[in-house]
């Protein structure tokens, strides 16, 4: 954390350095040493295998072992993959009485760090078990499409007798009879068998709205890096895309499209979990929008409930591991167990079967709904983590349900699924504060990347702030976010502004010169 005494001691030694008795436009040839930038990232929860149900818990944190990555990862995508093959089949009512609180355990995770952190394959392989079932359900789809062929094509036999049979009646006067058999050639074509989907990856939105009707009950969107998505939903001619997605989160709403060619497609609910990977540049506008309730501060980056960005393991040794099959097995009879699950039906008035907390559970709710509730409505709390926070209302009802469901079937949620949920709320609290605290103090940030540029020659010595704007860096693009940036490096000794005049008159021309401990120093 930043000292305000040692930042204060710094601006006076800058000022100092100002004042030197150099000549104007001299280079500098009085160099501090530079004290090393501090850490631009708020302190996380580590993860914990006490946070996941025990029937995931050994196989997890046996991916996180042998992929020597942070366990964060591997159990976020787990529990989102988990949570769309429950989708719609089961949600959760998290008041006792109240009927208008429904919750759809509809999970969007974020797996965030650099390209080296293994986001990616731990994702791929905590995604295993549910790639297994969209396999299987591809396989068993083009036996059907066999079936289905040899049974139309005996239906089509079927309907030319029945055609001929009418014709006759019609000539004998007998319309009914005729209309009959028509209406029994047309019912004996088979429909076109769907195949059951788990994930999908790339898909336009109405590509989507045809899939989620023939999978009612939800499904994954799997993107490796997000980003994309994340440009493609900023731009003008997708942005009935970006509403499509925001209704998606829900799992509770509707959705109609009206297109030209494909006629009105009526999607009767939207339920779409989403997971995907990211690196912390590319996150921070999207974040920065989100703070500075910008043109993208509409509740997007705040679906994001299970955002992660643990801190990189600092150890690495060689491992060759098989892994452990017995855990293995064991999570994939549990994703197995319920994409085959049929839970009761819907009461009347109902589209989804709801259960509730039993009673131990439901007060623990309710005395963790009373703090969350102060918490969001403290006079200093910043209004994107309030926003944020203000969704996990549902996440905790969701996570508890998951948890539950992990463990075996159900008819009320328990207090120990419910304290495994609040504990992963206030895990994904110090996460999410680290992650909008990018866009909050971008500064450190910002002299950060501008020093590690310097090390890697991409920039002049000396340099001008234009040599910076030209280079398009992500987050260092305004005139702004450059000069916060370069008041740091300045402040905390690693360069020293030198203005001069230009001999035919006219503005002054600022240059940056280096220390040259920057070679050897540390950042």
């Amino acid at each position: 954390m930043r000292n305000p005494i040692q930042d204060y001691e710094r601006s006076l030694a800058a000022v100092d350095r100002h004042m030197q008795a150099n000549s104007p436009g001299a280079p500098p040839t009085d160099w501090p040493d530079p004290d090393p930038l501090p850490s631009d990232l708020p302190e996380v929860a580590q993860f914990t295998a006490k946070l996941l149900p025990e029937s995931l818990r050994p196989w997890v944190m046996d991916i996180a072992r042998r992929m020597q990555c942070p366990p964060d990862y591997p159990a976020v995508a787990a529990m989102v993959g988990l949570s769309s093959v429950i989708g719609r089949k089961v949600g959760i009512r998290p008041k006792a009485r109240d009927d208008g609180f429904e919750v759809i355990p509809n999970l969007w995770g974020l797996l965030i760090g650099r390209p080296s952190e293994l986001k990616s394959p731990a994702m791929a392989e905590a995604l295993k078990p549910l790639k297994q079932l969209e396999a299987k359900a591809r396989g068993q789809h083009e036996q059907d499409l066999q079936q289905h062929a040899i049974d139309t094509q005996l239906a089509e036999m079927r309907k030319d007798e029945d055609t001929k049979e009418a014709r006759r009646a019609v000539k004998e006067g007998k319309n009914g009879l005729a209309r009959d058999l028509l209406r029994q050639a047309q019912e004996a074509i088979p429909e076109q068998p769907t195949r059951r989907r788990y994930i999908v990856n790339d898909a336009t939105v109405e590509k989507l709205g045809e899939l989620l009707n023939q999978n009612p009950t939800g499904l994954l969107l799997e993107r490796d890096e997000i980003s994309g998505f994340l440009r493609g939903l900023d731009r003008e001619d997708r942005s009935n895309d970006r509403s499509f997605y925001l209704e998606a989160f829900n799992g509770r709403g509707g959705y109609t499209y009206d297109r030209i060619g494909r006629g009105t497609i009526d999607v009767p609910a939207v339920c779409l979990s989403i997971i995907g990977t990211i690196q912390p540049g590319k996150l921070i506008p999207y974040v920065g929008n989100a703070v500075r309730q910008g043109m993208g501060d509409d509740g997007l980056i705040q679906r994001f409930q299970l955002m992660v960005y643990p801190d990189s393991r600092k150890d690495w040794a060689y491992r060759d591991n098989f892994p452990a099959h017995e855990a293995k097995a064991m999570a994939r009879e549990v994703f197995e167990r319920l994409a085959c699950m049929e839970p009761p039906a819907p009461l009347e008035g109902d589209d989804v079967w709801f259960i509730r907390f039993d009673e131990e559970a439901q007060q623990l709710f309710i005395d963790w709904l009373t703090e969350l509730e102060r918490k969001i409505r403290e006079p200093d709390i910043h209004p994107a983590i309030e926003a944020h926070l203000a969704k996990y209302r549902s996440l905790a009802p969701s996570l508890a349900l998951v948890i539950e469901l992990a463990e075996g079937d159900a008819e009320q949620v328990s207090a120990t699924a419910f304290r495994r949920a609040a504990a992963w709320c206030d895990y994904l609290e110090s996460h999410a504060r680290r992650v909008y605290g990018m866009a909050t103090d971008t500064g450190i940030t910002n002299a950060r990347a501008i020093l590690t540029k310097i090390k890697l020659g991409q920039l002049p010595r000396p340099f001008k702030q234009r040599d910076i704007q030209r280079k398009d860096w992500s987050g260092l693009t305004s005139a702004e976010a450059i000069r916060d940036a370069l008041s740091n490096l300045e402040d905390y000794g690693w360069i020293q502004p030198i203005t001069s005049r230009r001999a035919t008159g006219g503005r002054p021309s600022t240059e940056y010169h280096v220390n040259p401990a920057i070679d050897g120093g540390e950042s």
